[in-house]
């Protein structure tokens, strides 16, 4: 045990990643040129587009808005007190008026617009801002299907509502079409930095799965695990769930698991065929990856022919998926024709792809899910839409025949649609990691 510490010492002090990784404050720089640019530029056509002329957004300390946080600039890490914002269209071209109705201003985007001393009474406040500009469509966050766009409270709604004039209440509607935009949608500026988050990634787990952290017969898979989650916190980033390590193997008796069913710890051999699932936050993006190493025996020097003919299923399917990601088609659309294109090419495919971005299981049309491969009503009916992310998640199964067994190749990319056509935002997996056994 003592040994294993030591290596686990060393290896942290070992740089990862080619990627310059940002000090924090640099990160804060960044993320406020983003939101400068995706409330200049993102955000004005998205409420043109969905017919929103005032989007009010709210959150109680500690009780984020999903949307709402995703608006508040580098320094500010929850909301404070009772944040409201106002967000007005005014159309024709015209810039943006966001406002806070609250103690402080938000940063340099939202101007501060309550003045306590002059009304106590912070409803009246925001009724007055909404009242002086009568906007047609009044969008706040309230949604039955999807969760990151139900950001308002039943408090808030309800107080929200009285303190509105009656002659407004039929012009309140569910932003959730504008809230669903504003977080699927990525920005120009997001895009440059996207494609380094995702090859942070691929370089940490082509590392966990080296010999440089695996000795077959002594490490486990939890070893591996631990080792991502300390790398990850050591380059300054975070992990939006706990990554897993699992094994499949020649042995015969061992089922096929669900996604529920998480192996238990397992040393790792020669012969294992190793799968990693992980994912890290930065500039509030996040990464979802999964990917395969074979752990060669003594002597191979590859892996067997059933194994590398597998992989080249899962490629393939990822294929079939991603060509047919078209732009106004929705995820169910998509499943369900890529599936049937799937089986007709002799695969046995496994399709739970979903959007990605400021949330790891972001807002967006949903493509499948492992246990729903006849498709989802209205999330599964989302369509398509330009400029957005997606984790490239799926399984195919094959008859491996070194084995005598079926196996799955579960794989997991990031990849970005830009209306045209989809490209992986740093690559995919199409060999496997080798880990040496001699």
């Amino acid at each position: 045990m003592r040994s294993l510490l030591v290596l686990f010492l060393v290896l942290l002090s070992l740089p990862v990643s080619a990627v310059n990784v940002a000090s924090m404050k640099q990160r804060a720089q960044i993320i406020d040129n983003i939101l400068q640019q995706r409330f200049e530029q993102v955000l004005p056509h998205l409420m043109k587009r969905t017919g929103i002329d005032m989007w009010v957004t709210m959150s109680r300390e500690y009780n984020e808005d999903p949307v709402l946080k995703t608006m508040l600039p580098s320094t500010w890490l929850s909301a404070r007190r009772h944040t409201m914002l106002v967000i007005y269209y005014p159309g024709d071209g015209q810039p943006l008026e966001t406002l806070a109705v609250a103690r402080y201003a938000m940063g340099d985007t939202f101007e501060k617009a309550w003045d306590k001393d002059a009304q106590p009474d912070q409803w009246a406040a925001l009724a007055e801002i909404i009242k002086t500009r009568d906007p047609d469509r009044i969008g706040i966050n309230v949604s039955k299907s999807f969760a990151l766009a139900d950001g308002m409270s039943s408090t808030e709604k309800a107080q929200f509502m009285a303190a509105l004039p009656d002659k407004l209440h039929a012009r309140v509607v569910s932003a959730q079409e504008l809230a669903i935009a504003w977080l699927e949608t990525r920005s120009e500026l997001e895009m440059t930095y996207y494609p380094q988050l995702a090859e942070i990634g691929h370089e940490l787990i082509a590392k966990a799965f080296s010999n440089a952290v695996v000795t077959p017969g002594k490490t486990s898979t939890d070893d591996i695990v631990w080792w991502l989650r300390d790398q990850s916190k050591a380059m300054g980033l975070e992990n939006w769930f706990h990554p897993t390590v699992s094994i499949q193997r020649a042995t015969k008796g061992q089922e096929q698991r669900d996604f529920s069913q998480r192996p238990e710890e397992n040393v790792i051999q020669p012969g294992d065929l190793l799968h990693v699932d992980f994912g890290i936050t930065y500039l509030r993006l996040n990464t979802d990856q999964q990917q395969h190493a074979y752990v060669l025996r003594p002597g191979e020097t590859e892996p067997p022919a059933g194994l590398v003919k597998a992989l080249k299923a899962g490629n393939q399917l990822q294929d079939i998926l991603t060509g047919n990601f078209i732009k106004g088609r929705s995820g169910n659309e998509i499943l369900r024709t890529s599936r049937h294109q799937a089986v007709k090419a002799g695969i046995t495919p496994s399709i739970y792809t979903h959007p990605l971005g400021f949330h790891g299981h972001a807002a967006g049309p949903t493509i499948g899910m492992w246990d729903a491969q006849e498709g989802l009503p209205v999330v599964g009916d989302y369509p398509l839409y330009p400029n957005t992310a997606y984790s490239i998640e799926l399984n195919a199964t094959s008859y491996v025949p070194e084995w005598d067994k079926k196996i799955r190749i579960m794989l997991e990319e990031d990849a970005f649609f830009d209306g045209k056509q989809v490209r992986y935002l740093d690559g995919r997996q199409q060999k496997f990691h080798l880990i040496s056994s001699d």
